[in-house]
């Protein structure tokens, strides 16, 4: 029987990170029936990083119309990987993003919606408040209600992820961290490829795809001193008590939504569903700090701050705003547009028939996990056939930010503002 700890072997694929990109990235490696082997640092559904936890929101509406393309396709690949599994990891509800009537970001949402064929309702305050007896949104606020929504039960779907792609023939590795990573080491088939080096051992692969979150910078730094533009910043997602018999308002079987505030500030939030008698409500935001260095604990102080005041003012009453009853820490990979980096990594002095053997996908910016099987298929497509299709690849690339420092220009408002910005640190 093989060693379940030894990393040895040649590969199609390396993928190093199994959180959600990676896990997805080894599944479809593994489906197009190529070798590839899935290295993770800590234990497989750790909680240090950005892939864990009870939920995560999925939604079809965004100001980039080109991330609302793309989930058209996501949605789908949910569904299929679902289906294969045999047991599911998304739970459907409606989803509501509202704000300021003169807000851009909302005003890009219906352009997007519209351009892509999203059937989406523009509600007024009063129309939320008759639908939705829970919201109580200003006067001069308006809403959109698109059917596709609902809410992603995380570590379960990064778990199945990781069993689709054993089942596929994957080879899984934990506890395994990257010593060093060389390109340009010959395979036995004679042609070049990469020589991953780990505490458990060393595998070669035809490609090595990076899927390592936050950590994927240090790698990326370490391997060709190039230094990816991206900032991790701490975050925390906090559950409130709902209040006496308002339970069932909040419930995904009365149509409550997962839904977005395009105010200042972001707070989004999700129906009562993985804590009877909570609800998540959550500020999209967060602290610069380092993956290796930061204290995995909840920060108190934004969601005393700034989400309190914010359910005690939106939310009619009905939820407990004085304090959360639980809150976990999480991290986001901020690059500077807040898209995502999806190429080949540059590598330093690199021969020709070297090159493009080392790809990278990180950069999500705290909304990629909705992606997660889109990603996989995308990076999957590019360490095999070296191209992918159907998605503009030309956002997502390093040159961007060659062309302009902050990448892809914006015609709206940033959706995560970094604390220190908010005067909230300390």
């Amino acid at each position: 029987m093989e060693d379940a700890q030894v990393v040895s072997g040649v590969y199609d694929v390396v993928v190093v990170g199994a959180g959600i990109m990676g896990s997805c990235t080894a599944y479809e490696v593994a489906k197009r029936s190529r070798s590839v082997m899935l290295l993770e640092q800590f234990d497989f559904l750790h909680r240090r990083g950005s892939s864990h936890g009870e939920s995560r929101t999925i939604r079809a509406t965004y100001p980039e119309d080109y991330y609302t393309a793309m989930m058209q396709e996501a949605f789908e690949l949910w569904e299929q990987a679902q289906a294969e599994a045999g047991y599911m990891v998304h739970t459907k509800t409606c989803h509501l993003d509202f704000g300021p009537a003169e807000n851009k970001s909302l005003h890009a949402v219906i352009s997007a919606c519209k351009k892509h064929g999203v059937p989406v309702e523009i509600l007024s305050s009063k129309e939320v408040a008759h639908r939705f007896d829970v919201f109580q949104l200003p006067e001069n606020w308006v809403a959109l209600r698109t059917a596709k929504g609902g809410v992603l039960h995380a570590s379960k779907a990064v778990a199945m992820f990781q069993q689709l792609a054993q089942k596929n023939g994957a080879v899984l590795r934990d506890r395994t961290k990257i010593l060093r990573i060389h390109p340009g080491w010959r395979l036995p088939s004679g042609e070049s490829g990469v020589l991953v080096v780990t505490g458990r051992g060393a595998a070669l692969g035809r490609r090595c795809i990076l899927t390592a979150g936050s950590w994927t910078n240090k790698i990326v730094k370490e391997l060709s001193g190039f230094e990816l533009p991206i900032q991790p910043l701490h975050t925390t997602y906090a559950y409130w008590a709902i209040g006496k018999d308002h339970s069932d308002l909040f419930s995904v079987e009365k149509g409550f939504p997962t839904f977005a505030c395009y105010g200042q500030p972001y707070i989004y939030g999700s129906p009562s569903l993985e804590y009877p008698g909570l609800v998540k409500i959550s500020l999209h935001s967060g602290s610069p700090c380092d993956a290796d260095t930061r204290i995995v604990a909840p920060d108190w102080k934004p969601l005393k701050e700034i989400v309190s005041p914010w359910i005690a003012s939106h939310m009619h009453g009905k939820v407990k705003h004085e304090d959360p009853v639980m809150a976990e820490a999480c991290i986001y990979s901020m690059t500077p547009d807040q898209d995502f980096i999806l190429d080949f990594l540059p590598v330093p002095d690199a021969k020709e028939h070297q090159a493009g053997s080392i790809l990278v996908a990180a950069g999500f910016s705290g909304h990629g996990f909705k992606m997660g099987p889109l990603i996989g298929r995308v990076m999957a497509d590019l360490a095999i056939f070296g191209t992918s299709s159907d998605i503009p690849l030309e956002y997502f690339t390093l040159a961007r930010f060659c062309r302009h420092a902050k990448g892809n220009h914006k015609d709206f408002e940033e959706q995560v503002h970094s604390l220190h910005l908010m005067n909230l640190t300390g």
